[in-house]
């Protein structure tokens, strides 16, 4: 009968047996692992290598030795943070920039179109109306400059429209919102 028993094959719950009775089998020594998740501050399961909330991998427990180095690179850091502000706030930006002269650039006739007063009145639209259409624009042009990301699997064209797409949105959703913020003519 006792045959029997030596026979029987491990359970998952159970350390395997030593091989000889002379033989002690340690357990092997295990890292210390962190309590805590550092992305979410969940505390970790028992046993567990990721976390149940995010997801995260479970980090090895920082050594008292490394927690001593971090302290001291903080503190040298803020040292430096210190001396810098304090370098900053000593000196006195109003020296240069009196000094500073901007050349007179010539002023083509063109550039007054550019002035958002001008374009009000060109296009009829007051400020809100104005900048939701502009906005609407810049969406289009991402849209258009999508195209020149390459594809080499579907995936990769599949996502490339699906960026199409969302960009095609928020031009609509901006266009639309110029429309609503459009003041109604009182005709």
């Amino acid at each position: 009968m006792s045959e029997v028993i030596h026979q029987t094959e491990q359970e998952f719950w159970h350390a395997p047996p030593p091989t000889t009775a002379n033989e002690v089998v340690l357990p092997e020594a295990a890292p210390a692992m962190a309590e805590a998740c550092p992305r979410c501050g969940t505390e970790f399961l028992l046993g567990s290598r990721f976390c149940h909330a995010c997801g995260a991998r479970r980090p090895e427990a920082i050594s008292d030795t490394a927690k001593i180095d971090a302290a001291a690179m903080a503190a040298f850091w803020k040292d430096v943070v210190v001396r810098i502000q304090s370098a900053v706030a000593g000196f006195s930006f109003g020296r240069i920039w009196g000094k500073i002269k901007l050349p007179s650039w010539p002023n083509p006739s063109w550039v007054s179109y550019l002035r958002l007063q001008e374009i009000k009145t060109w296009l009829g639209l007051p400020a809100a109306s104005l900048i939701a259409f502009g906005i609407g624009l810049g969406c289009i042009v991402g849209a258009l400059l999508q195209g020149l990301l390459t594809a080499k699997t579907l995936v990769d064209w599949q996502a490339i429209q699906f960026y199409r797409v969302q960009w095609l949105l928020a031009a609509t959703a901006s266009f639309v919102a110029g429309i609503l913020l459009k003041k109604p003519s009182g005709g």
